[in-house]
């Protein structure tokens, strides 16, 4: 890796990623960027670009909490701080590993010397190297929940607590947030997408000239970094000194009524949930008026914060896309326009403004159309095509016709299974999606943290002690003391002070809820084509896939019709990516039951290699019919039965309909040891009993084991 940083302002393109990351610099406040985009789009790149046009930061010496000379924490733990020199450091930028631990995140606390010494011995962890610098998360939407809310809370407060059994630190944490995701591989929740106060979306550039460009300077890039950055340095120059002029300007910029009223109009009219939209917004104006070099806020820099702080706040549920409808926008903003008796102070750069230069950063303007293109090293963010993948609009259910009420109906409906009797049917829409039960995987897991079935977690509720495996996190105050007691006389204790040793300490044994990987099977054949009925069993499993995306869980999708099993999506985070094959899937022609299976059963154990701590609930989403070669029931249950065996967690869920029904869903559940349950008992508000594991506890291996 060269150790010279790419230049910011050689990324080629890419206005709305550096306009956000700039006003942020000049207005930490306003709470960070989220950059959503697809693989190699050089978020990494400019994230890292940006560091170099900080400026330097003054620190008390030998501060490891990078205290302020001028205003030192009162709290900081290697206070107090006085009559001590000072010097000044490049601002740093701390990289946060998907993989970090919350101790590697927050600090450690030494927990035997507190409670032996007395002394609050603390390591500080990346919040406290990112004080008054740029804290990157890449690929935030992949760490751990808990993880995410403690980066979230810090950047809000601009503190971290770190709290160990009543003995707690406290040290100011306040940076430059920024988080890059690929949507591909699963959202953030609604509630902590909020908490990003900018967002934009990057997408490589579809313009051959642009394209070049990109590849042109990158090369240059690579084959000389020192020479390159020294070409760009007087552009580098200039945009350091205005970032540190605007970020003077900035406490004198007015935020007139009449703009506040206009930025309240907009928050409502787009139905935003709370207050925070409001302020980030009115915190963007006035940090674009201020790189403009203006102390006035205008329509147009409500109009582009309301741009890059409302798309990631419109989002109703993780299927919708994020965006914003800017004819709506431009609307509002007239409706609610500034007077025109308003004198606004005039531009000090009408010609050039802050659009100046070729590659310069817009300033207060929309993002061009076509101004997508990027720059960066290719080993870690290479190109990519254009266009984000878009997720199909949910159709509502169509009109169509019953399933077959009388067996002549049904003989005539297996018929399109037949050869020729019938070929590929288009997509239907998706019902409505609804709230489903909760379907357990029995046993007790160790797997990542969800909201599924009972895991032993690094959260939740206590309900035993051990001994440390590896560094202390989580005393087990009761136990721990309860060890040290019977040693107290033979250690000499004196006093009311308690004698404890390494060998003493035990850790708490806590039990919450873990993520599974839920393996939808679904039944894509003729048997399944009536439209109406169709359309309810996609909706069925939209709402299955809702309630994976709310539990935490990772998804895979199979389906299977004609000849073949397909495996439609691989396992993945992306819910989203799930409601998009399963919104285009077609049906029609004859039912491989059999072949479903035992992809399904290929893919289990592939992906229980990759993960053998994240246990699988599988999902078939069938009749019970089975056509195609010989004997196709027998071997359905046979591929049934070898799944039963290996104990992998199943629910069929029952698709069969009209009056005469064959109960095939029901013994294909009994042959792969799980449950059967109907579309109507699928449903959380169903008066229908369902039992809440899927299958019957002490049945299953993991039981056994687990008990």
């Amino acid at each position: 890796m060269a150790s010279v940083p790419y230049p910011f302002t050689a990324v080629v393109g890419m206005s709305d990623m550096r306009l956000s990351l700039l006003l942020n610099a000049i207005s930490p406040a306003i709470g960070g960027v989220l950059v959503r985009g697809e693989k190699g789009t050089a978020k990494s790149t400019i994230v890292r670009g940006l560091t170099a046009l900080m400026p330097d930061v003054p620190v008390v010496t030998g501060c490891r909490f990078s205290c302020d000379p001028a205003a030192p924490d009162p709290a900081c733990p290697d206070g107090p701080h006085e009559a001590v020199g000072a010097e000044e450091r490049p601002a740093r930028m701390v990289e946060l590993p998907v993989g970090a631990s919350e101790d590697r995140l927050v600090g450690a606390l030494d927990i035997e010397r507190a409670l032996s010494e007395g002394v609050k011995a603390f390591e500080p962890g990346l919040l406290a190297d990112a004080h008054r610098g740029i804290l990157y998360v890449d690929e935030v939407n992949l760490l751990h929940d808990h993880l995410v809310d403690l980066l979230l809370d810090a950047a809000a407060m601009g503190a971290s607590y770190v709290e160990r059994e009543g003995v707690s630190v406290r040290h100011a944490a306040r940076f430059l947030l920024v988080g890059t995701m690929n949507p591909e591989e699963g959202e953030l929740r609604p509630q902590l997408l909020d908490r990003f106060g900018l967002t934009v979306e990057v997408a490589a550039s579809r313009e051959p000239d642009q394209r070049v460009e990109v590849v042109r300077r990158r090369l240059g890039y690579d084959a000389d970094p020192a020479g390159f950055a020294a070409r760009w340095a007087a552009e580098e120059n200039d945009l350091r000194e205005r970032i540190a002029a605007a970020r003077a300007l900035l406490p004198d910029v007015v935020l007139g009524d009449a703009v506040l009223r206009q930025i309240a109009a907009v928050c409502a009219a787009f139905e935003v949930d709370g207050m925070r939209a409001d302020i980030v917004m009115a915190r963007t104006a006035c940090a674009l008026a201020a790189w403009a070099g203006r102390t006035d806020v205008r329509e147009e820099d409500v109009r582009q914060a309301a741009l890059l702080a409302l798309p990631h706040r419109r989002r109703r549920n993780p299927f919708d896309a994020p965006g914003l409808d800017e004819d709506k926008l431009d609307q509002v903003l007239e409706e609610f326009g500034a007077d025109e008796d308003d004198d606004p102070e005039p531009d000090p750069d009408p010609d050039g403004g802050p659009e100046d230069g070729p590659d310069g950063p817009g300033g207060g303007q929309p993002p061009q159309d076509g101004d997508g293109g990027t720059d960066g090293p290719p080993g870690e963010d290479a190109q990519a095509p254009h266009d984000q993948p878009q997720l199909p609009e949910q159709a509502p259910a169509p009109e169509a016709d019953p399933a077959p009420a009388d067996p002549k109906a049904q003989s005539q409906g297996a018929a399109e299974e037949a050869p020729g009797g019938g070929g590929e049917k288009a997509a239907v829409g998706a019902g409505e999606p609804f709230r489903t039960r909760r379907l357990d995987v029995p046993g007790l897991g160790e797997g990542a943290d969800g909201r599924r079935s009972r895991a032993r977690t690094a959260h939740g509720r206590t309900t035993g002690a051990r001994r440390p495996q590896g560094t202390l996190t989580k005393l087990h105050l009761a136990a721990t003391v309860q060890a040290a007691a019977p040693h107290q006389v033979a250690r000499g204790r004196r006093g009311r002070g308690l004698v404890v040793r390494r060998d003493d300490l035990r850790e708490a044994v806590r039990e919450g809820r873990e993520g599974n990987l839920v393996l939808f099977v679904v039944d894509a054949s003729g048997s399944m084509a009536a439209r109406k009925r169709m359309s309810a069993v996609k909706g069925a499993v939209l709402s299955l896939l809702l309630d994976a995306y709310q539990r935490r869980d990772k998804i895979g999708m199979i389906t299977f019709r004609g000849s073949q099993a397909e495996l439609a999506l691989p396992p993945t985070s992306s819910v989203e990516a799930g409601a998009a094959r399963l919104e285009s899937l077609p049906t029609g022609g004859r039912t491989p039951l059999s072949a479903g299976l035992l992809k399904a059963h290929e893919v289990l154990r592939v992906e229980r290699l990759r993960d053998a701590s994240r246990r699988p609930l599988l999902v078939v989403v069938t009749d019970g019919r089975s056509t195609g070669g010989p004997e196709p029931l027998v071997r359905t249950s046979r591929a049934a039965r070898l799944l039963g065996a290996e104990g992998v967690a199943s629910v069929v869920v029952d698709c069969e309909a009209g009056p005469v029904r064959l109960g095939l869903a029901g013994e294909l559940a009994r042959d792969l040891q799980g449950t059967a349950v109907t579309l109507d008992e699928l449903r959380a508000d169903s008066v229908s009993a369902l039992v809440r594991d899927v299958r019957g506890q002490g049945n299953h291996p993991t039981d056994r084991k687990a008990a």
